[in-house]
Order: structure tokens, then C-alpha cells, then sequence
């Protein structure tokens, strides 16, 4: 997956829009996008969605962004959405590999009660969004089998840091937010998930947009998070492999298929080895 979009768990018509956007998910967000005195709406509004979007044919996958642990909503979360059985959870504000396993037990207890198949459901985290979360970016590994990815996100971490900004007068993210962004893709590495970058919050900006997707494919995310269907697009273009890579990628791994005991192989004058190979397979795998 590409393009994962945000939309607000309390707007049916958001929802209903979010279906047709071309996004690879949706995210139905219960958290930050959804007043405190209507969270209960949301969870109604969002579970009747599912229901029925569920039905549609070649339908995005659906994720729920939950509340996180320490807000004490998290389970009133789960028991309104698990019914009607979302692909997957985005847990907000994660901690660390504890967090994550923790809502795992959660989440297998809700499949369990509404006789859903053990583990389908998957969880996204979002890793990066207190001070305290990025010591705990080396800690995924192992955390569940249903952790497919980490997101990191700079708005949250901004407040907890009390930053004026996160970003410089040029629109680049200044050193706080490029380490917390690093880390989220050496923790994905390690943990050996995907790397999902975070939004761009000027949604009327395409070509930064643009350039910020070259930027995040180029050094391993594989996916960019969306607040505006308008962004959609912009992300699956980009971070959808070109024609001429697929077919180097594909000559990468014929050529050491046809001599298995290769350590290195030559493609057009250029000297191949195994790095290229695990990534040609990595983006064989995304195609």
C-alpha cells in the first residue's frame, strides 16, 4: 500500500467520499479530528460505515485510528469498530513495543467474542508523537505479529517538545523532526515492517507534497499518509515504481535465479550483489 487517507470517524459524508478517493486504506479517525463530547457519535458513525462499506467491491482497506491507551477511550474504541471486523487499528501515540502488545491483547480478545479468524486484524503504529516514544523506536521488533508498519508524525511531538515549529522558513523539517523521521525508518528496518511517512499538512501544495514523496521513496518509507483526497494521487504516483525499475528489478532477480550460487552478478557493465538483490525484491514486492 501507497496512500493511507484520514478521515474523520464523525462524518458519514467524509467517509462516503474517502471510498472513491483512490487511497490504498483509509484511516476513520476516533481521535484527534473528533471532539471529546463526540466520540461516542464517531464510534456509531464508524461502525455502521464499516458495516457497510465492507460490502463494496474493491473497496480501500479499512483502518480505525483508535484513542490512545493512556486516554482511556481505547476500549470503547475497540468495542464499537471490532464487530464489523476493520482491516486494522492505528494505535496513536505508541510507546514502544510494550504499547503495541498491549493492544494486541486487546484486539484478540474483540476477535475472539465476535468470532472473527485469530490475528486478521492489523495494527499500523504511530511511533514518534512524544519525546518519550522515540527511545522506544529499537523496541518493535518481536512486539506482535500483527504490527505491519510504524508512521511517524511531527505535529503531536511538536506540542509535546513545545516547538514554535517543526518546520524552517523553507518548509523543511528542522533537526528534532529529521531525527524522529530517521529513527522511525531504522526502528521499521529492524523490526522489519514498513516505514510510513508522515502527512503534509499543506494540503493545497502539491508540488511540496511531491517533492516530500521522491524524498521519503528515496530513503525507504514506502508509504505516506494523507489528510486531503486531493493528495491521493500525488502519493500513489509517487511512490509507485516506474516501468524501467520494475524491469530492473526483474533482470536483478533473473540473473541470480539463473546462477543461484552467485554472490555477485554482472547487469550492463555494472557489478551486482546481494544489497541490490534484497532490494529488487523489496520492490517487486510493493508492484
Amino acid at each position: 500500500m501507497r496512500s493511507y487517507l484520514f478521515v474523520p470517524g464523525d462524518s458519514a459524508r467524509k467517509l462516503e467520499k474517502g471510498l472513491g478517493s483512490g487511497a490504498d486504506a483509509l484511516i476513520i479517525d476516533l481521535e484527534d479530528s473528533v471532539a471529546p463530547s463526540a466520540k461516542e457519535a464517531a464510534r456509531q458513525v464508524t461502525g455502521d460505515f464499516l458495516r457497510e462499506a465492507k460490502r463494496t467491491e474493491s473497496r480501500p482497506r479499512l483502518f480505525v485510528r483508535v484513542n490512545d491507551l493512556a486516554s482511556g477511550h481505547t476500549a470503547a474504541d475497540l468495542d464499537a469498530v471490532m464487530e464489523p471486523g476493520p482491516d486494522g487499528i492505528v494505535q496513536p501515540k505508541a510507546c514502544g513495543g510494550a504499547d503495541v502488545a498491549h493492544l494486541a491483547a486487546m484486539i484478540a480478545v474483540r476477535e475472539a467474542e465476535y468470532a472473527l479468524e485469530d490475528g486478521r486484524t492489523r495494527i499500523m503504529a504511530i511511533a514518534t508523537e512524544t519525546a518519550r516514544s522515540i527511545f522506544a523506536l529499537g523496541s518493535f521488533r518481536g512486539a506482535s505479529h500483527r504490527l505491519t508498519g510504524i508512521a511517524w508524525g511531527g505535529e503531536d511531538l511538536s506540542a509535546d517538545l513545545g516547538s514554535e515549529s517543526n518546520r524552517d522558513p523553507n518548509g523543511h523539517y528542522t533537526d528534532p523532526y529529521r531525527l524522529a523521521r530517521s529513527l522511525t525508518l531504522m526502528g521499521a528496518g529492524a523490526a522489519e515492517i514498513d516505514a510510513i511517512d508522515t502527512v503534509y499538512t499543506n494540503f493545497r501544495e502539491l508540488d511540496g507534497l511531491a517533492a516530500e514523496c521522491r524524498d521519503a521513496r528515496r530513503d525507504g518509507f514506502v508509504a505516506k499518509m494523507a489528510i486531503h483526497p486531493a493528495q491521493v494521487p500525488v502519493i500513489n504516483e509517487t511512490f509507485a515504481p516506474t516501468p524501467e525499475e520494475v524491469a530492473r528489478a526483474k533482470a536483478i532477480i533473473a540473473a541470480f535465479e539463473a546462477d543461484p550460487n552467485a554472490g555477485v552478478v554482472a547487469i550492463d557493465g555494472e557489478m551486482i550483489d546481494m544489497p541490490h538483490l534484497k532490494r529488487a525484491r523489496r520492490l517487486m514486492s510493493r508492484v
